[in-house]
């Protein structure tokens, strides 16, 4: 009996140290999509400037990931897919033209929908979007389109494929 309650004792700590982690892993993911979504907004605008300084949170949010409160699993997703949004993320940095920004912003993005999808930690609705001319895909926290491959010549250009469901 007393083996049994001492089972019970460490399951149950066990139980409530990974719902922690779960916790905080989502809080981190989520500050993580939204200086993705700062960085998308501010090329869909077409502001250089803006995704120059907004994509360096980004870098922050990335380097200081609690990475150990993720499974296994996401673990090893996170180790691969964090090295090429890391990269894309400082040519995004120190780059001044929109155009090759644009460029660095799609490997950033293939890298960060498999995040989302994978993760499913997203506090609200994401959307996959999906342009067409690009043949480009990105996240949004809105529905609308707002094409960060085209901006203004082409803002509206493009489609909602998936919605990853707030958890």
């Amino acid at each position: 009996m007393k083996k049994l309650i001492i089972c019970f004792a460490l399951l149950s700590i066990v139980i409530s140290t990974v719902k922690a982690q779960s916790v905080v892993a989502k809080r981190e993911f989520n500050n993580t999509l939204k200086a993705y979504f700062e960085t998308k907004n501010a090329l869909s605008k077409d502001n250089a400037t803006q995704a120059s300084a907004s994509v360096k949170n980004l870098i922050t949010n990335i380097e200081r990931f609690p990475v150990k409160t993720l499974s296994t699993a996401q673990q090893s997703l996170w180790a691969k897919e964090s090295v090429v949004i890391t990269k894309a993320a400082k040519a995004i940095s120190t780059e001044k033209e929109i155009k090759e920004q644009r460029k660095s912003f799609w490997s950033l993005s293939t890298a960060m929908v498999k995040l989302a999808k994978d993760f499913n930690m997203n506090s609200s609705e994401v959307y996959v979007q999906y342009c067409p001319h690009a043949k480009k895909s990105w996240l949004s926290e809105v529905e609308a389109i707002q094409n960060p491959y085209y901006g203004s010549m082409m803002f509206a250009c493009g489609e909602v494929t998936e919605t990853i469901e707030k958890k």
